[in-house]
């Protein structure tokens, strides 16, 4: 007999979690492959992912069936078990973008020698970038040795490419500074990598007092301030730019009555659910909402997608080779396996425990 076991998260109260399995032995539609989920990560992005599911659309990539429960959608790597696909085979390794599940239906559809999308009616309408899954044989990032690394990262670093390549395409908004909120996140510093290879660009790092250390440790932030400290330690005066990770109302709100000189507000993620919401009234610049696929799309358009490729190939090598230096590695991987150890890390990430060095990969699949 198969099953399916799923992670199911409220909507309306993200730390409220259970596990659901159902008996799944009817046989595949024609043009459809079952793929093992076999690990995920899961980052302060996937958090960003239910916080906002509603308003981006998140849930509706892998619907639960059940009024108001979702499943978080997930970065990671999984196998092809069963297919009524004639060009998609048993046994294919896959990157993509999965439930927080034990398997996944997919209907692949535009299928090319690098991947395919999933034609599922639900998901014709949601942006093209969560639907494309690529085989691992043909991707030129993917390596045997680095899997975790890849799921971890390479999501995230291509929002921050694309963050860093936004600011750079508007010219930086005639600033100088990039002031960055909730830097330990793995987003964050990301883009943090990319503004520091940029000639004039003063890259300061926000953050609470136990992860100076690391933020400073990984030498692509200029300073590395205090939440508390900033008004005292930032001139606020000098024109800047906000790429606001953390998603604090209240931050934000000091953000903007403290420096006048602001010259854009980017907001780009949630890790503090707890103090998420509209911040009502600002001065200065309106927050504007980041949306990569809006970027990719305008690249791919510049570029074209061959040429967009091998720039965040490019990128990400470097990037990965920083993340991974022998003696030096910025990222300590821990292991979540099965469905009880998948569900305990999504309610300890939600609360926003955890080492900002360490990355966590989970699987419901059993220990």
């Amino acid at each position: 007999m198969t099953t399916t076991t799923t992670l199911l998260v409220r909507q309306d109260q993200l730390a409220t979690t259970r596990l659901h399995t159902v008996n799944d032995d009817a046989p595949l539609a024609d043009g459809q492959i079952r793929v093992r989920v076999d690990q995920f990560a899961l980052t302060a992005n996937n958090i960003t992912y239910a916080a906002m599911g509603e308003m981006l659309q998140y849930w509706q990539f892998y619907p639960s069936g059940e009024a108001g429960w979702g499943i978080v959608p997930v970065w990671g790597f999984g196998t092809v078990v069963q297919s009524q696909c004639a060009d998609v085979a048993v046994g294919e390794r896959l990157y993509g973008y999965w439930p927080m599940a034990d398997q996944a239906m997919l209907s692949p559809h535009r299928i090319t020698p690098a991947g395919f999308a999933d034609g599922a009616p639900h998901r014709a309408s949601l942006h093209a970038v969560y639907n494309q899954y690529l085989r691992a044989a043909a991707d030129p990032f993917y390596r045997t040795d680095n899997e975790d690394v890849q799921a971890l990262l390479r999501p995230l670093f291509i929002t921050s490419w694309l963050i860093d390549d936004f600011l750079d395409d508007q010219q930086f908004f005639g600033a100088r500074r990039m002031l960055l909120s909730s830097a330990s996140s793995k987003t964050a510093y990301g883009t943090a990598f990319q503004l520091a290879q940029r000639d004039g660009i003063e890259v300061i790092g926000l953050t609470s007092p136990g992860n100076v250390a690391f933020c400073e440790s990984l030498g692509c932030y200029d300073r590395v301030v205090t939440y508390d400290a900033l008004e005292a330690e930032i001139d606020g005066a000098t024109p800047s730019v906000y790429i606001d990770f953390a998603g604090s109302v209240g931050l934000r709100q000091r953000i903007h009555a403290h420096f006048s000189g602001l010259a854009y507000s980017c907001a780009v993620g949630a890790s503090h659910v707890q103090d998420l919401g509209g911040a009502g009234q600002l001065p200065g610049p309106r927050p504007v909402m980041f949306f990569a696929p809006a970027q990719v799309k305008k690249r791919n358009a510049d570029w074209g997608a061959q040429g967009l490729g091998q720039r965040l190939v490019g990128a990400w090598n470097q990037f990965s080779g920083a993340v991974e230096a022998p003696g030096a590695p910025w990222l300590t991987v821990q292991h979540h396996a099965g469905p009880e150890a998948a569900q305990a890390l999504f309610t300890s990430m939600l609360a926003g425990s955890g080492d900002a060095r360490t990355g966590h990969i989970a699987t419901l699949q059993a220990g």
